[in-house]
This record gives structure tokens, sequence and C-alpha cells, in this order.
């Protein structure tokens, strides 16, 4: 009977340890997750701030197609400025492809930048990027204060700006289309005030 006891005990014991090394599991779960939660585009301090409208600019593409940004219609436009000579630009060119397929039911993408106009349009060919247009706008970038690549900035039909930042990657980029669809600034805002919540 002694023996019956003292097993009980040892059980009760061990279901004790394991309930406190499950919630300790659990917890550090939590402080992962926390770690690697999604990153967002990272949005830098200068250019226009999501929410405000930007000046319309009516410009043309290498291929002589006429643009306009920040004008009202019905389609948003994802202003997205790369460069011949960026590595992470040219990585993610497929990744933008796919994308703008997914979302053509409301987006337009445009493809900016500035520089010698020959080497865009060797890259637009190269790349064969023909089917967004590209514009050489100076003026465009430095209203949009872009000052690394690859930089996007996604605008509505009414010409305010909904999302933008650095893009590296997959992730980064719906990150924009996700902050519009939440109405936040970004992301990571998002994600403070759901932490600041808790």
């Amino acid at each position: 009977m002694d023996g019956l006891v003292v097993a009980f005990a040892l059980l009760w014991l061990l279901v004790i340890a394991l309930a406190i090394a499950v919630l300790a599991l659990v917890r550090q779960v939590g402080i992962l997750f926390e770690r690697i939660a999604p990153m967002g585009a990272l949005i830098t301090d200068s250019g226009p701030t999501v929410g405000e409208k930007v000046s319309r600019f009516d410009l043309s593409a290498l291929d002589g197609r006429a643009v306009t940004v920040g004008a009202t219609g019905m389609r948003s436009q994802l202003l997205f400025f790369v460069s011949p000579t960026c590595p992470v630009c040219k990585k993610l060119l497929p990744i933008l492809a796919s994308v703008t397929t997914a979302e053509s039911s409301w987006l337009d993408v445009v493809l900016a930048g500035d520089g010698d106009t020959a080497a865009h349009q060797a890259f637009v060919a190269r790349r064969r990027l023909e089917k967004f247009p590209f514009v050489l706008s100076r003026e465009l970038g430095m209203a949009f204060r872009v000052s690394r690549l690859p930089y996007a900035a996604l605008v509505d039909g009414s010409g305010v700006v909904r999302a933008k930042g650095l893009i590296n990657n997959r992730e980064q980029l719906e990150s924009l289309f996700n902050a519009r669809d939440l109405g936040v600034a970004s992301v990571q805002s998002y994600l403070d005030v759901a932490r600041a919540a808790h």
C-alpha cells in the first residue's frame, strides 16, 4: 500500500512538472512569434506621409504611353522605383509581375526611375518589362524622397498615399496591400497597436 501511495505521489509530481514545462514552451512560442512577426515595408520618414494626397504628375513612359500619377480615378497605382544597377530590384521583378497579375482587378503598376534613357530602355528589353509603363522622372523620385531602392508607394484612386516603403522581398511588397486593407500606415504600426492592447 505504501508503494502505491509513493507511486501516486510521483505521478502527480510528474504531471505538475510536465504542466510547468508546457507553460514554459507556450511562453517561448509567444516570444518567438513576437521576434519573427511579419516585417512590412521599411517606412522612411521622408516624402509624402500615408494619408497625404500627392501632387499630380503627367508623365510619358519610355514607350510613349501617357502616365498620370496622383490623379483622381477608379484604380490604385503602385509606383515601384527601380534602377538597372540595383540587384535587389532585379530579384523582385518576377515577384512584381506575379503580384501584378494577382491584383490586376484594382491595381496598376508603374515602374519609375531616373538617369540615362538608353540604359533604362535596355533594362526594360533585357528584363522583358514592356507590359509595365516605365517613367523616367527625377521630379517624381524627389517628390517621394526616394533615397534607396527598391522603393514602392501605393497611391489610391483619389491620389492619396495608402502605404509606402523600402521593399526587399515579397512579404514586404504584399505588406503594402495588407496595410491598405487594414487601414493602417504600415504592418509594423498595426502590430505595435496590437501589442500595446495586450
